[in-house]
């Protein structure tokens, strides 16, 4: 899978650092004082390292920056990268410092002289998360795993929280390398078959064909995928970390390989970024793999509906009326609004089959939302308040954007139709939160649940700090993070 990071966890001891080769990292705070690893390579190469120090070159860093000393006398290393770090550094600080590292790491192995640096995970995490590529179908590019060696005081006692944020950054690696392939690589059979491949690691995995679609009542689902030679799939995936009698909290990704918008055909200029319109599943699915890796105490069952929208003489039409496997009927105004019908029949299903103790669906659903919010937060839409704050607590803390959108029963005269109990589009005005109306007209009473818009997060046109242009796999961290506070057993 991609590029991962590799990490591995050594005894600190300083006089190693005249063995070391690759790139050096020592640690320096922001007001200039050396750790005793900064101190050794100092003397190494002949104070070039203090007096850059003693001059202006931490000037302009703040905590969590790089300074690179290139090819430093009396040292076998390509660059001595001095960490500026405070001596209790916060969690965005250590994985900015991870982050920068990694930008500057290239193919050589990095030995970090971490020494008693508490939270030195955080920073693993960051160096794991921008050290991603995705270079599959380059034929020049050649496979490279990053190699990060941290030197600690305590390696047995970091072990354990290293082996979990590389397992996070895992899951939002196999994220990133879902959204990024091309539709004719990963189709609905191939991502599908990724899916399976993670029972390996303890996840429960079924593959629902068309047949037990079909026979299921997911006709909304179905007849997004009609026009499509592509077969349409639904795949559970089960955890069960936690006690057999906990229900499972239950995510759901729309998982559109490739949307042309249908009969209702989108424009041609930037169709090809609809590769990116699994992004949901591929967020389910880049979750999954993390919780097992880490091995999460708790139940959670990720469910991915799997369809690609193509125009065709059997595709469907504006204006036909499909039944829910929930028995509503909707009216299909607009091809192009295909998410939440695939979503709405994978949602009823899960709580049908489940009855799972909240549900969450992401989806790149609507453009209306990055008008809205633009790429830096995802749209929260929810009927339970605590629910809803428990997972904006798990995003910040995690420092993946998200903001509150409202819901309300004003909003579904735009959904109204003359021929069926819905439309599937309610217009332009608001198109994000009738998006979101639609879908709560399939959560069942009592069941706690939030609808995640990841239309603008899920990629992007420049790069992040912890990821290059393109899938960031946003929500991995955010999902695990409200797994461990929440729903984890003690």
């Amino acid at each position: 899978m991609g590029n991962l990071t590799v990490a591995r966890i050594i005894d600190f001891d300083v006089k190693t650092i005249s063995d070391v080769t690759g790139r050096l990292a020592v640690l320096v705070t922001p007001e200039g004082e050396l750790s005793p690893a900064a101190r050794s390579a100092n003397r190494l190469c002949k104070g070039a390292l203090a007096r850059m120090v003693e001059g202006d070159g931490l000037s302009k860093a703040k905590a969590g920056d790089v300074v690179s000393l290139p090819w430093p006398a009396g040292l076998d290393i390509k660059a001595l990268d001095v960490v500026v770090l405070p001596k209790r550094p916060s969690q965005s600080e250590l994985r900015s410092a991870g982050a920068k590292l990694a930008a500057r790491a290239g193919e050589a192995a990095l030995t970090l002289m971490a020494g008693s640096l508490i939270k030195v995970e955080e920073l693993a995490l960051g160096f794991a998360l921008r050290a991603y590529s995705f270079d599959a179908h380059k034929t020049d590019a050649e496979a490279h795993q990053p190699e990060l060696i941290i030197a600690h005081k305590k390696p047995t006692e970091v072990q354990g929280a290293v082996d979990t944020a590389m397992a996070l950054a895992e899951g939002v690696h196999m994220t990133r390398d879902l959204v990024s392939e091309p539709a004719n690589v990963l189709t609905t059979t191939e991502f599908a078959n990724r899916l399976v491949e993670m029972q390996e690691l303890g996840l429960e995995v079924e593959v629902l064909d068309e047949d037990a679609l079909e026979e299921l009542g997911m006709r909304t689902l179905l007849c997004v995928g009609q026009g499509s030679d592509s077969p349409s799939k639904v795949v559970v995936m089960q955890w069960k970390g936690g006690a057999a009698s906990d229900a499972p909290l239950a995510l759901v990704g729309k998982g559109v390989v490739f949307d042309t918008g249908g009969i209702s055909l989108k424009p041609a200029a930037g169709m090809e970024d609809m590769t990116m319109d699994m992004g949901g599943a591929g967020t389910v699915a880049g979750t999954m793999r993390a919780l097992a890796l880490r091995k999460a105490k708790a139940n959670v069952v990720g469910l991915v509906g799997l369809v690609e929208n193509m125009p065709s003489g059997n595709a469907t039409r504006p204006g036909d009326v499909v039944k829910t496997m929930k028995g509503d009927t909707v009216e299909v105004i607009n091809t192009d609004a295909e998410g939440r019908l695939v979503l709405c029949d994978v949602m009823w299903y899960a709580q049908e089959r489940f009855k799972p103790t909240a549900m969450i669906d992401l989806a790149t659903l609507t453009g209306a939302i990055i008008i809205g919010l633009g790429h830096e937060n995802a749209g929260v839409f929810s009927n339970d308040d605590a629910f809803c704050n428990s997972f904006l607590a798990a995003a910040s803390a995690e420092a993946e954007g998200a903001w509150r959108m409202p819901l309300g029963s004003a909003y579904d005269k735009l959904l109204k139709s003359n021929v069926a109990d819905m439309k599937n589009i309610g217009g332009r005005p608001a198109g994000s939160i009738t998006a979101a109306q639609y879908l709560q007209r399939f959560v069942q009473d009592g069941t706690p649940w939030i609808h995640l818009d990841i239309a603008g997060v899920a990629s992007v046109a420049s790069g992040t700090e912890f990821s290059p242009k393109g899938a960031t796999g946003w929500g991995v961290l955010a999902l695990s993070r409200l797994v461990q506070d929440n729903y984890e057993a003690e």
